[in-house]
């Protein structure tokens, strides 16, 4: 199960890698109409989330995270490496696959502050649902932000 649930991962998160591979370092700074965030702050969010999933949902130890997104509440402007920002999305990437590979029972329950008592199975959904949704977002700043 957990190599059918990889490829399911690895296909939604597509649509955060296709616009990885597409962004440049000037596009990190731009915003979309009113958004608070930039490019640069949603890949790092995206990615500093499924750290925290792989390491407090899915309890591989071996993650090392820092969730400065989270920290500063806010975009602080600090986002505008690519190179930095593709090292850490692919840091995360790596970390989420071994963590999703590691589980073996996905109807045992997790609780956590952020969105309370979950299986496993459902928190998946959850990890799959945040990247695509914030790449909706990433893809709109890089078509129409300034």
């Amino acid at each position: 199960m957990n190599v059918q649930l990889i490829q399911l991962w690895k296909e939604g998160r597509t649509r955060f890698t296709n616009l990885l591979d597409k962004i440049t370092e000037a596009d990190l700074v731009k915003k979309h109409g009113g958004s608070p965030n930039s490019a640069g702050f949603l890949i790092r969010h995206i990615a500093e989330v499924e750290l925290l999933f792989a390491k407090n949902v899915f309890g591989f130890s071996e993650v090392k995270i820092t969730a400065k997104t989270l920290i500063a509440g806010k975009d602080t402007g600090e986002w505008t490496s690519l190179d930095e920002l593709k090292q850490f999305s692919t840091y995360a990437a790596e970390m989420l696959e071994k963590a999703i590979l590691a589980q073996e029972d996905w109807s045992a329950w997790i609780e956590t502050k952020e969105f309370g008592k979950k299986t496993k199975a459902a928190a998946f959904g959850r990890i799959v649902t945040h990247t695509a949704y914030h790449s909706g977002q990433l893809a709109l700043i890089l078509n129409y932000g300034n």
